[in-house]
């Protein structure tokens, strides 16, 4: 038997699932090929169109909504071990009742700093709105998809987690205007190509050159903690905290693999789904493999290897507390329009409450056409 299936374009995303086929093929006959997409169509691209050509789709947990609206891929029995489940890293799959994934990667909002260089670590957000933040010597990914996520961030860091804050804003005006000035000094203590960067740009940054000690706020990758994968490991650390808060809420990220409604061997991909998410794979296999484990049992196993407890130990508090962003089908257009016009806030001089109301007047018109 032959099945086929689409992931993303980075060792991360493609190096474990192809091992982890490979291992599969010898002990069970099946064998799964893989082709991969850039990490901006990972965001974007439609699931139904890719469930019309593939068996297994490995997928963001934000396209859950349009997922169960279209029927793009098949409803799964719900996961074997409820206590594998990262943070909300399982429970990111669910919509309606129904499972439409099993977390296969898990990673959220981190901080990363380079420990060689011995640069003090910001402990709170408001420290970079101080005379003295150019001492963090700072790189932030403000690609539009990263500064909207991190905005995010940093309202439901201050408390505001239900989002939408209702039918006229997306996110209050005080916190709102509050993420928008951190947003903003962050872009103007590193250079403008930060508006360009994605969190795997800043990371090959950092671990390649002398110009940077830290990242305040990036979706974390465990390559970049190995030794060898690029001349400088980075660690991570809590994502900084509002004044006044008592935890980090950095966004859930991470993949899922789903099976396509269309699949021709429903039974046979729901075999290789409920395998590769388990413990012993995820532990095995595909940790050895540029993986990024989303199984919790394997995380903590990890955290006393110490070519690894840079990831796995340091960044556990801050998964352990992430949050999940809205998964409604109106949710992902919205966001292509706010990243639309995201460039224009770091570029000019738009207040921060004029370029709330942008995002308002978006969210309202995504809102109602849903």
């Amino acid at each position: 038997m032959k099945l086929t299936g689409m992931t993303w374009d980075h060792p991360r995303g493609y190096d474990p699932v192809v091992a982890a086929s490979q291992a599969y093929a010898a002990q069970t006959g099946v064998e799964i090929t893989w082709d991969k997409r850039s990490l901006q169509a990972f965001a974007d691209a439609p699931i139904e169109d890719l469930a019309a050509r593939y068996d297994f789709i490995v997928l963001d947990h934000p396209h859950v909504g349009q997922i169960a609206e279209t029927g793009a891929l098949l409803p799964l029995p719900a996961p074997a071990d409820a206590a594998a489940s990262l943070g909300g890293s399982a429970e990111s799959y669910l919509w309606q009742g129904q499972c439409w994934a099993y977390a296969l990667d898990a990673a959220c909002q981190m901080a990363a700093y380079r420990p060689d260089m011995g640069t003090p670590l910001p402990r709170t957000w408001e420290e970079f709105l101080a005379e003295d933040a150019a001492r963090f010597r700072p790189l932030t990914p403000l690609l539009p998809v990263d500064a909207f996520d991190m905005l995010m961030t940093l309202v439901a860091g201050r408390g505001e987690e239900d989002l939408p804050h209702d039918d006229r804003h997306f996110v209050s005006p005080e916190n709102g205007a509050y993420a928008l000035r951190i947003l903003r000094a962050l872009y103007r203590l590193g250079p403008d190509e930060q508006v360009d960067m994605n969190p795997i740009r800043v990371l090959e940054a950092l671990t390649t050159t002398q110009e940077f000690a830290c990242s305040p706020c990036l979706f974390g990758y465990v390559n970049y903690v190995r030794p060898g994968f690029r001349p400088h490991p980075v660690r991570y650390f809590d994502l900084p905290l509002c004044a006044g808060a008592s935890r980090p809420r950095g966004i859930l990220g991470g993949a899922g693999i789903g099976v396509s409604a269309r699949t021709g061997a429903p039974e046979a991909a729901l075999r290789f789904a409920q395998w590769i998410t388990s413990e012993p794979v995820q532990s095995g296999v595909y940790l050895a493999h540029n993986g990024q484990p989303a199984n919790r049992h394997t995380w903590l196993a990890q955290a006393e290897d110490p070519q690894q407890a840079g990831f796995f130990r340091d960044g556990f508090h801050t998964i352990d507390n992430a949050w999940t962003r809205p998964r409604a089908p109106w949710f992902l257009g919205f966001v292509d329009a706010v990243c639309a016009i995201m460039p224009d806030f770091f570029r000019k001089p738009i207040p921060e409450e004029a370029f709330l109301g942008q995002i308002d007047m978006l969210y309202r018109h995504h809102l109602q056409e849903a």
